[in-house]
């Protein structure tokens, strides 16, 4: 079984589920998953979780993310995007300068209603299949924070913007939300995932250039190791006589590690003797003691 992360460059038209499927069949396992959605019209960084890297889906979803889109202004859709029916069409009349003033106040917090056309749950339901019966439900607004907002390409009516921003961020919205302020509306024209987290779309594959790869062998090339997420963590390997500890998820002494340190405010990368990542750890301070937060313990 293959233990690690593939970037996947998804191409439009694939849904997120539709990767996995594929990689399913590339890769000849069935313990894989994706780390969050990307709407089947958009394309870019999708990391895909295998074996027991799937325990890291929840952790790279909660990762800020960078996308580069473009604007359309003067058109309102109800899906937000190109993919929906137009419900209003405007004359764009507005300046370079209005663009780039109303774009800049958007950078920071603030607070965002999400579409209709989203995999959210209401009542148990997703709101893109209320939205497909025609119903509109009331949505609570979500803080969402634009980290860096800038104006690649200005072209009116279309506008080419690098957005960084939380996750939970909807680009469809944000496109949108800019539009109204404007006053012609706007809606999003494409949408390019550019990064998640540490993922890059310099790390990414596509599926066909990743059948390409097994065909010659070579697939295994494109997985980055679990613990590569954890970069910034310390390594502690724990001690030959105690490695029964640490296979079994328990917690471990200082004392039984080889480093015999103690790192108090992060987490700590708990390797085997033989270097092998196997956790996720930290340390208790009343307990004198660490313990595991996440253990990825299958091996190749």
């Amino acid at each position: 079984m293959i233990n690690g992360i593939i970037v996947i460059n998804k191409e439009a038209g694939f849904t997120s589920h539709d990767v996995v499927a594929k990689l399913r069949g590339i890769c000849g396992q069935k313990k894989i998953g994706h780390t969050g959605t990307l709407d089947p019209a958009a394309t870019g960084v999708l990391p895909v979780c295998l074996g027991s890297a799937t325990k890291l889906c929840d952790m790279l979803t909660e990762k800020n993310k960078e996308y580069v889109a473009e604007l359309l202004l003067g058109v309102e859709t109800d899906t937000q995007d190109m993919t929906g029916q137009i419900l209003k069409s405007k004359e764009v009349s507005v300046t370079e300068s209005d663009v780039r003033r109303v774009c800049g106040e958007f950078v920071g917090n603030y607070n965002q209603i999400p579409p209709m056309y989203s995999a959210l749950k209401v009542n148990g339901k997703k709101l893109y299949e209320l939205a497909r019966e025609g119903k509109v439900v009331e949505r609570q607004t979500r803080s969402v924070t634009i980290y860096e907002l800038e104006i690649l390409k200005l072209e009116l009516p279309v506008v080419t913007m690098r957005v960084a921003c939380s996750k939970g961020t909807y680009i469809r919205t944000l496109c949108a939300d800019i539009g109204e302020k404007l006053g012609c509306g706007g809606t999003m024209q494409s949408l390019k995932r550019t990064c998640v987290g540490i993922f890059t779309l310099e790390d990414a594959v596509t599926l066909g250039e990743l059948q390409q790869l097994k065909e010659e062998g070579r697939l295994k090339s494109r997985v980055i190791p679990v613990d590569s997420v954890f970069g910034g963590c310390p390594v502690l390997h724990v001690a030959e006589s105690f490695a029964a500890l640490l296979e079994n998820g328990n917690t471990i002494l200082p004392s039984q590690t080889v480093e015999q340190e103690i790192h108090k405010s992060q987490w700590v990368r708990f390797c085997r003797p033989d270097g092998s990542f196997a956790g996720i750890y930290s340390y208790e301070e009343e307990k004198k003691r660490y313990k595991p937060i996440k253990m990825f313990l299958e091996k190749e």
